[in-house]
């Protein structure tokens, strides 16, 4: 447990975040807001046994979480109320289904952007509805730390929130909105020369689509923008920088001849990180993913031109699909593997709360796809988690069929 205390007092004395692996990046952004702003004593738990040893009197408990923790979180909230704890929660769950989070026993609830709101919560605002609307309020990045200097808390540097499309399986557009928020170039490298002066010299970033940064639709490249960018982040003393690779990726739809060589002039990396989901335009057309199977190789095509290669995100299990679709992207990862040296990072379906999706339930992997991921992974031509994201579907579903 870490101690990030301190200066000034709002209505509580401290404020604890619960923290595991799926949370960490939200947590720190909402502590560099924190920090920014008012002074309060602020700690980091790696467990229950952490918070309970702090006095519930002065003391609020912030939850962010995804679905997949939701068993946890209920479990944990129950014993923390049994003591007298305010507890509170924000994330892609509590989004989705806040009233459901409510009645698990939390104090309050914050949507959508939670940097301005636990503002206003630890100065004292208490809406009638305990819902704290981060939705229709969006905030300007610009206007909050993407780290925490002051705590010794970095990460990738959040450059643009939100995302224009409306992928049936994605929680994003809801969370963040679907006007895409860019932060201003100025800002990035004035925090980025702040990692470095911590010997944090490997540049990377959050965005949902790398090469829609400064974008006016978030899909279209502003090549000078990212040119700028990318120069001015090389001059910051970085000694690598990553564009498009993990925790972010690129819509096929992005990826042009001209954004490529400016990229490549400053990244070390050969490869990006592409969503395709699926080799079955009718799928594609199903989940509302906004491309086809063609601008995918498209974009394979353009990458192999410049000496980069691709790792492919592919969804299977969807309820839908019938085995034409199945063996449609079967097809298709054959021919992107060979022909443009491609390789693939597998999914199960998992469908979300507050997702156009949802509806249909986990997905579930016939015998004959777990063969042919598991001759691929064989071969070294795909990774993933796809085993564990079938059984986390299934506790999704356990959990939030319950709750509703």
């Amino acid at each position: 447990m870490e101690d990030f205390e301190k200066h000034v007092k709002p209505s509580y004395e401290r404020i604890i975040f619960r923290v595991n692996k799926h949370n960490r990046y939200s947590v720190t952004v909402l502590v560099a807001a924190i920090v920014s702003k008012l002074d309060i004593q602020i700690y980091e738990a790696r467990s229950i046994d952490n918070i309970l040893q702090y006095p519930t009197t002065g003391t609020v408990v912030a939850y962010s979480f995804t679905s997949f923790d939701l068993d946890t979180v209920e479990s944990e909230v129950a014993i923390l109320k049994g003591k007298g704890y305010t507890v509170i929660a924000g994330g892609p769950h509590v989004t989705a289904m806040p009233q459901e989070t409510l009645l698990l026993g939390f104090d309050y609830v914050f949507l959508g952007d939670g940097e301005n709101s636990i503002i206003e919560f630890l100065n004292g605002a208490k809406p009638e509805s305990r819902i704290f609307d981060g939705i229709t309020k969006r905030v300007t990045l610009d206007d909050y730390p993407p780290i925490c200097v002051e705590k010794k808390l970095f990460m990738p540097i959040e450059i643009s929130r939100g995302c224009p499309f409306n992928c049936g399986y994605c929680q994003t557009p809801q969370l963040a909105g679907k006007i895409v928020r860019h932060r201003s170039i100025d800002n990035i490298v004035e925090y980025q020369k702040a990692a470095v002066m911590h010997n944090k010299t490997v540049a990377r970033f959050i965005t949902p689509n790398a090469f829609g940064y400064a974008s006016k639709n978030g899909v279209t490249p502003n090549v000078a923008a990212i040119d700028e960018l990318l120069f001015k982040i090389k001059s910051t003393g970085v000694t690598e920088i990553y564009f498009g690779t993990f925790p972010s990726d690129v819509r096929p739809e992005s990826i042009t001849d001209e954004v490529i060589k400016v990229v490549k002039k400053y990244v070390d990396h050969n490869y990006l990180v592409i969503g395709a989901q699926s080799g079955s335009n009718r799928i594609l057309d199903m989940i509302q993913r906004g491309h086809t199977v063609e601008k995918v190789e498209e974009a394979l095509e353009t990458l192999a031109n410049n000496g980069f290669y691709a790792k492919v995100d592919f969804i299977f299990g969807f309820p839908f699909e019938t085995k034409q679709d199945v063996e449609e992207t079967f097809k298709f990862i054959e021919k992107i593997v060979k022909k443009y040296n491609a390789k693939v990072h597998a999914h199960t379906f998992m469908p979300l709360p507050g997702t156009p999706l949802f509806k249909y339930g986990p997905g579930t992997l016939k015998e004959y796809q777990r063969k042919f991921l598991g001759q691929l992974a064989t071969k070294g031509l795909l990774d993933g988690y796809w085993t564990e994201q079938e059984k986390l579907a299934q506790k999704v579903k356990k959990y939030t069929r319950r709750n509703v």
